[in-house]
């Protein structure tokens, strides 16, 4: 194998809940990439109008950043933990089996802010429990967990295109003047960004023909597995209440430090048996108690707000570039055919997902910070190129594919770079989750005004205004990396003011 036989060794200890992480994660994906292709379908269903239904992307996008906030409230014990991703991960799935269901726009976007939430939990939580099964290894298995998400989000507009209206599917006597604007509007609702679609009129009203239901039906299938390997591992754990009515709380951070220096057995049995309170990963809201930041250093706070900022631009990248190149792409001065155009966003997400995958045995050769170095670099010259060569129809699908490419792999080598600073005791997984999908959802909206009114051309300016930002917050977690303090030689386990610390054990934490 490609990794020694240390990481082997852990690997196939908690082989299950590892492969049942990356599973959620799949539905996560699986999630988020469907509503854009189906959106006209789903207005037909409703019959309601192109702006009223855009507000379904709102419910859902508020909806997971308020899920991914209050994750890491079900983080105390590991019994916690997986019941709240065995409800979310059904809850996707029943979201796919109800939404066929939903006629009403506002029914519509309450299922969809469910959907949001169970996918936040999902994203805090996953991330959450791999870094504390993990740590100082955990660059690989989360680069692995991002990987299935770029899968998931691939599956499921391939699943839903053999089923979508190629004409307007609410029949009416306009249908014969709006049915040609269809493909265009569809591809302006790539994935999960609407675009602009005011000046577009289509018939309300009139007998509904879609068979957008089964696409749905067969997501709610395929995902169906997905809880049922969390109900599994509860089984396992023997959390499930008819077997085991106990729960286990889960180690603190300090006691999971994995790979420090050897201690005895019986000082290991002693520090054990000494839990100490309040780790790290707290949901947001308890992350900002007074009483986590006494004694801290204001290293400690720049850390966590530096690697939150990188990812706020970095994902508000990924947010804005898919869902406006396409609308770059068909205006002057490119003016790429629209069936032609509508390949971009696909290769975007293309590329991602090859780059998580390519990523998994990367990160085990290279260090955290070192690849994130090389993202937003390598993010920002393709900016760059892409502002220069922007009259070229064939360097924007280079770029595009070179784009996700080095934005893929950004968010899990932050994640692993950043606990390893504060080494696993700080709240950095919520602040940077919360961080990545703030900028996500506010950047897209940014520059959907700002193209508005400036241009399409500004769609490139702003990629590059956000990848520099990116590179500066990236400068600033380096220079306080070298400022924070780092963990004393010596630990005196003795002493209540330092952590306790334990060696790796090779089990599933509980």
């Amino acid at each position: 194998m490609w990794w020694d036989e240390r990481v082997s060794a852990r690997f196939r200890r908690n082989l299950q809940p590892t492969l049942t992480y990356w599973s959620v994660f799949f539905s996560f994906g699986l999630c988020i990439a469907f509503l854009g292709p189906t959106l006209l379908d789903l207005r037909c269903q409703t019959q309601s109008s192109l702006s009223q239904i855009t507000w379904v992307f709102f419910s859902q996008q508020f909806c997971l950043l308020l899920g991914s906030c209050l994750g890491g409230v079900f983080k105390r014990t590991l019994a916690q933990s997986l019941f709240a991703l065995f409800a979310s991960s059904l809850a996707i799935s029943l979201v796919f089996a109800i939404i066929p269901l939903c006629h009403n726009v506002v029914v519509l976007a309450v299922v969809m802010a469910v959907a949001g939430l169970a996918m936040g939990c999902i994203d805090t939580i996953s991330n959450m429990q791999l870094v504390k099964i993990y740590q100082k290894d955990s660059a690989i298995f989360l680069q692995a967990l991002h990987f299935f998400v770029g899968f998931g989000a691939l599956l499921s507009p391939l699943i839903a295109d053999p089923f979508l209206s190629d004409t307007n599917c609410i029949l009416s006597n306009s249908t014969a003047n709006s049915s040609s604007n269809l493909p265009h509007i569809r591809k302006s609702l790539v994935l999960h960004h609407p675009g602009n679609l005011s000046h577009y009129d289509l018939p309300m009203k009139g007998m509904v023909v879609t068979r957008v239901s089964y696409a749905f039906w067969i997501m709610a299938l395929i995902n169906l597995p997905v809880p049922i390997a969390v109900f599994f591992l509860l089984y396992k754990e023997r959390m499930v209440p008819c077997f085991n009515s106990s729960s286990h709380p889960l180690l603190s951070a300090d006691e999971l430090a994995m790979e420090t220096r050897p201690t005895e057995k019986d000082d290991l049995s002693t520090t054990v048996q000494r839990p100490r309170a309040a780790g790290g990963h707290d949901d947001l809201f308890s992350c900002c108690q007074s009483k986590n930041f006494r004694g801290a250093s204001y290293t400690y706070f720049a850390v966590h707000i530096t690697g939150a900022l990188v990812l706020f631009m970095t994902d508000g990248i990924v947010g804005e570039y898919s869902g406006f190149v396409y609308s770059y792409a068909v205006e002057e001065p490119l003016s790429v055919v629209h069936k032609v155009a509508g390949y971009l966003p696909s290769l975007f997400w293309g590329f991602i997902t090859l780059g998580r995958l390519i990523s998994i045995p990367v990160s085990y050769r290279m260090k955290p910070a070192t690849m994130v170095f090389i993202n937003v670099v390598g993010v920002l010259i393709t900016f760059l190129l892409l502002l220069i060569f922007s009259h070229s129809v064939v360097f924007l699908f280079v770029g595009t594919a070179s784009l996700g490419l080095f934005l893929s792999s950004t968010f899990p080598s932050m994640l692993a770079y950043t606990e390893d600073i504060l080494q696993y005791k700080g709240c950095a997984t919520t602040v940077l989750v919360t961080g990545a999908g703030i900028g996500e959802m506010v950047l897209q909206l940014l520059v959907g005004s700002i193209i508005h009114d400036q241009g399409s051309y500004s769609f490139l300016v702003c990629g590059m205004i956000f990848g520099g930002l990116a590179f500066t917050f990236y400068a600033f977690l380096l220079f306080f990396h070298r400022m924070y303090p780092k963990p004393s030689s010596d630990t005196d386990v003795a002493s209540p003011d330092k952590a306790a610390v334990t060696d790796d054990t090779g089990q599933y934490q509980r």
